[in-house]
């Protein structure tokens, strides 16, 4: 297969077109044969009569015929949605690779957090947002992997894992869009966290010899009934058995009520992610982390889909108790209660495995996010891990968000010995720019993606940003004093155990010249004693001193202008 991604997503788009298109054709001959039996079955009724079997024969012909068109079209339809889905799939995959995905994909807004330490400065959820860039899960649950994943790093272990894996998975399309058109139904049918919640919940605990009795009142009145139907016995036993089986109802109805109650949300949000599993139990990996996931989706030594099939059952046969016949039959075997404990049963046994299986699913579709993202950008190279650190050296470093045609390509180097940069420049120079270009391909590199980069090696690092910081009416701040809350955070940040990468646009420019200066050497000096490493920005050329005296540790560093016509 080639490895390039326009024109892989373009071949296999012009066939999904044309699957689409006959299954549209036949969708439409569906509907006039549909409609021309209809008109057939009406005319036969008209004329029919007791002294016209001719008529009748052909009302009923017209009759089984229009069922069985109606059950034909209702497969066709459903084949005719998944292939429009595979269009889509295809369709948003070229878009992405032009560039024009802003505002078309999932923009991952729930995930904002003001009180991270970069999610807003760096773009990395909203419209136009990295998140939004990258992701292609269809459920919740790999939505918020892949969202928890660009929050916060991860090991070096983990990170070549996920690189690994996104490699591999990334040049699976055929996988990748099945997985598309499968959770789409999930994605707009399945809760995630009320799913994980039940199968996470405390047990009920139903008492084993309310169980035992309320069976054997059950058996008891099956036999008395009968016997006093075949004048075995006479009726005093059957009424002993029904009051047993009454007063068992009465005390197992708080069980019953407590364990069935919105059970039917949880056991259809299983079956919809059932085709899922079984497409990721059926595919074959190379990459270590991969065969790990795909193992646990049989960690039971069972398919996910053989007992959700079972609870589902059970649940079709609860439904049917409006049924009068079922109703009555229901009541004598003590239905609920014996329902109740079967589910909490499989809940003890499957619940873990279960919750195993969403989160399996939910990383699957994180790493496809990742994976999908480095097939679509073959030119960009995942990066190396240093294990020590401070470290941040880029060749060739540009924002992932920008087109090619307009970034600019810089080359950054932070470690122990130069610490932090001073950048100054005129506006729109590309100061604020080359901040966020560290900052989100840092970010980037740290979740197990690719980066928009030449070459880049760093250590783990926890990236801490003051770029776009905004007063509030709300809460009574001021621009200056959300930016001082936001650089202690910064500071804290750089307390912890994992190295600080710093970024800070404009610091302190809401006060004066003298104490900017003042306080700003305060707080890079302060970083810097934490070993952190980092970039500032300013138009204030007096805040250029402060690489001087912090020398060698700080380097001052200038975008250059051309006046051009």
């Amino acid at each position: 297969m080639t490895l390039d991604p326009q024109t892989a997503y373009a071949s296999r788009l012009e066939t999904r077109r044309a699957e689409a298109h006959a299954l549209e054709r036949r969708d439409s001959k569906l509907s006039l044969a549909r409609g021309v039996v209809g008109v057939i079955g009406l005319v036969a009724a008209l004329t029919m009569s007791s002294s016209r079997p001719v008529a009748i024969a052909v009302f009923g012909g017209s009759l089984l015929a229009f069922f069985a068109l109606i059950v034909i079209h209702e497969r066709v339809a459903r084949h005719l949605a998944r292939a429009r889905r595979r269009v889509a799939f295809f369709d948003g995959a070229l878009s992405r690779t032009r560039g024009e995905w802003a505002g078309k994909g999932e923009p991952g807004t729930r995930f904002l957090d003001p009180a991270h330490p970069n999610a807003i400065d760096l773009d990395l959820f909203g419209r136009g947002s990295l998140y939004e860039r990258i992701c292609v899960a269809r459920t919740h649950a790999g939505q918020d992997r892949l969202a928890s994943w660009l929050k916060s790093g991860a090991s070096i272990e983990v990170l070549k894992a996920r690189q690994a894996a996104g490699a591999e998975v990334g040049v699976r399309v055929d996988l990748r869009e099945d997985l598309f058109v499968l959770g789409a139904e999930a994605r707009r049918a399945v809760d995630s966290t009320s799913l994980l919640d039940w199968l996470t919940a405390p047990p009920v605990p139903i008492p084993a010899r309310l169980r035992v009795a309320a069976f054997g009142s059950s058996v008891a009145a099956f036999i008395s009934a009968a016997a006093w139907a075949l004048d075995v016995w006479d009726g005093f036993p059957f009424r002993v058995a029904f009051i047993a089986v009454l007063v068992c109802t009465w005390f197992g109805r708080v069980f019953s009520r407590e364990v069935l109650t919105g059970i039917g949300r949880p056991v259809h949000d299983l079956q919809t992610l059932t085709e899922l599993f079984d497409r990721l139990g059926a595919e074959r990996f190379e990459a270590p982390r991969l065969v790990e996931l795909r193992e646990s989706l049989a960690a039971e030594g069972v398919p996910p889909a053989r007992p959700i099939a079972q609870l589902r059952r059970w649940l079709e046969i609860h439904e049917s108790k409006s049924n009068v016949f079922f109703g009555v039959l229901s009541f004598f075997m003590v239905w609920d209660l014996q329902l109740a404990g079967a589910v909490e049963a499989w809940r003890r046994r499957f619940g873990a495995p279960a919750a195993l299986w969403l989160s399996t699913l939910g990383e699957m579709e994180a790493l496809v996010s990742l994976g999908t993202y480095a097939f679509e950008n073959p030119g960009d190279p995942y990066p190396t891990f240093e294990v020590f650190g401070p470290f941040f050296h880029a060749d060739g470093i540009s924002h992932p968000l920008l087109p090619a045609s307009r970034a600019v390509a810089n080359d950054v180097r932070l470690d122990g010995q130069s610490q932090m940069l001073v950048v100054t420049g005129s506006n729109m120079s590309g100061k604020s720019t080359l901040l966020r270009t560290v900052g989100i391909n840092a970010v980037l590199a740290l979740s197990g993606a690719p980066v928009r980069a030449a070459s880049l090696r760093l250590s783990p690092l926890a990236v801490g940003a003051s770029i776009r910081v905004q007063d509030s009416l709300q809460d009574g701040e001021s621009r200056f004093y959300a930016e001082i809350k936001r650089v202690r955070q910064v500071l804290d940040l750089a307390s912890g155990p994992i190295p600080a990468l710093f970024l800070m646009d404009e610091i302190f420019d809401g006060t004066n010249s003298a104490e900017r200066r003042v306080g700003a050497e305060a707080v890079v000096r302060s970083l810097l004693e934490r070993k952190a490493i980092g970039l500032v920005t300013s138009h204030d050329l007096a805040l250029a001193e402060i690489a001087v005296s912090l020398a060698p540790n700080a380097a001052n560093v200038h975008f250059e202008d051309h006046l051009e016509g």
